[in-house]
């Protein structure tokens, strides 16, 4: 599974040009789901997600995760992240996950976010041709990865 995570000031997200999620200063998730990832993988990542310290504290360091400092998250399915571009021009996604492994785990990803912050968590629409649009507070873009053995 692998989260790509911005720090953001906002962020929204449409489907035919009705708003599925938008938040204010926050997280913007990317998510992608390998053919190999279970459920186990989801309370790692999503604990590193919501205690990144990618935020500042008073002095201006990155030194607050998302939950110190109050801001929001909106999680985007992103099946792309595992697309592999070595070979030629076209790119193959043979490494991410179908739809039925990987929505209930992008479904439990953003419920475990949710738990985790006692917020909820705005979400884009799983399958669906989306428009992202987002402030990159920095920017801030991290790649966290993990995938089973």
């Amino acid at each position: 599974m692998i989260a790509l995570v911005q720090r953001v000031k906002h962020a929204r997200v449409t489907v035919d040009s009705r708003e599925t999620g938008s938040i204010g200063e926050g997280l913007l998730i990317l998510l992608g789901v390998h053919t190999t990832d279970t459920v186990d993988l989801v309370p790692w990542i999503t604990s590193k997600c919501a205690n990144l310290r990618i935020f500042p504290d008073e002095d201006g360091r990155m030194n607050r995760s998302v939950l110190d400092h109050g801001g929001r998250i909106l999680v985007v399915s992103q099946f792309t992240l595992y697309g592999n571009a070595e070979k030629g021009n076209r790119p193959s996604f043979i490494e991410s996950a179908r739809p039925e492994i990987a929505e209930p785990l992008y479904e439990l990803f953003c419920q475990e976010l949710s738990r985790l912050t006692d917020h909820p968590v705005a979400q884009g629409e799983f399958g669906a041709m989306m428009d992202v649009e987002l402030l990159n507070w920095g920017p801030v873009t991290l790649s966290i990865e993990r995938r089973n053995q």
